[in-house]
């Protein structure tokens, strides 16, 4: 028997990618769904055969582990209550919307020696981590240039329903991911502004500790044609560009849980990207809110 699993969420992310993922990998066991509407999560269950939960309580005490795949100010309480009952967290990005919350999250799990992984999609494809692995290696690099602009509301595209990404935009939905890739190269981020542009754009100037700054440009609502998902990094050897995805985001979600599962054996608490990272990317998702508001660099809480 694996670790065994509660899904939490039943919208087409938890379906499709989570639950997929959650059933395809061997050593996890997917027990379990919960949702906002019973029906969903009814029907879920009876799609993957699992046992659907009207309370989360009930669930949280029937399973090893919890996937989350639900808005993030809604994920926040859930991860807290499963992290206080001792349940190791599968979280999607971003884990909160505040830093406190997020810091609330990270002393849970660590008062409780759990084990914790982020699904920040990127850092779970092979030919991305393998770059991003020799990129941070090699050294001596001055800053980096990304640019995301989606066009996630047209119809048809399952994401562009979603009412906290229509509220929080680029910034919050697509910003970690930029994070994600931006951080194992350049190192943490000390100091960000932020400022707004049509459609719902927004550029930011990142200040590494490292010295290093990068600019980073998104969107959720460009025009279809404007479409563009880039990302080079530059200093004293030349450019390096981030490669594409060699593989699905089921496929990169079922790496992720092996490398919880993996970790929770191991008793290990530390993924690179656990709670603890994933707390950090909030901060600097906060700072940016500030600096976008007030018109001033603002540093990011520690």
């Amino acid at each position: 028997m694996g670790l065994r699993f509660g899904l939490l969420g039943t919208g087409h992310w938890a379906a499709e990618t989570q639950a997929a993922g959650l059933t395809a990998h061997p050593d996890a066991d997917l027990v379990a769904v919960w949702g906002r509407d019973p029906a969903k999560a009814e029907a879920l269950a009876k799609r993957y055969d699992i046992a659907p939960y009207d309370d989360v309580d009930a669930l949280l005490a029937d399973v090893d582990a919890v996937a989350v795949a639900v808005p993030p100010d809604v994920q926040a309480g859930l991860a807290l209550r499963a992290a206080e009952a001792g349940r190791h967290l599968l979280l999607d990005k971003p884990v909160a919307l505040d830093t406190a919350m997020a810091d609330r999250i990270v002393a849970a799990v660590d008062e409780r020696g759990l084990s914790s992984v982020v699904f920040f999609t990127n850092r779970f494809y092979g030919s991305i981590t393998d770059f991003l692995t020799a990129t941070a290696a090699a050294g001596d690099w001055h800053g980096a240039r990304l640019t995301q602009f989606a066009s996630i509301f047209q119809p048809g595209n399952p994401y562009g329903l979603s009412p906290w990404r229509r509220e929080r935009g680029g910034l919050w939905d697509i910003g970690p991911h930029a994070l994600s890739v931006l951080w194992p190269v350049l190192g943490p981020v000390a100091e960000v502004t932020c400022v707004d542009a049509p459609r719902s754009t927004v550029h930011l100037t990142l200040r590494h500790t490292g010295g290093a700054v990068s600019t980073v440009s998104l969107t959720l609502d460009a025009p279809p044609e404007a479409g563009i998902r880039d990302c080079v990094f530059y200093g004293e050897h030349g450019l390096a560009t981030l490669p594409g995805a060699d593989g699905t985001a089921v496929d990169a979600f079922t790496k992720a849980i092996g490398e919880l599962v993996r970790d929770v054996a191991a008793g290990a608490t530390r993924h690179p990207c656990d709670v603890r990272f994933g707390r950090d990317v909030v901060a600097v998702l906060e700072a940016a809110e500030t600096a976008r508001r007030e018109g001033r660099t603002v540093s990011v809480a520690a």
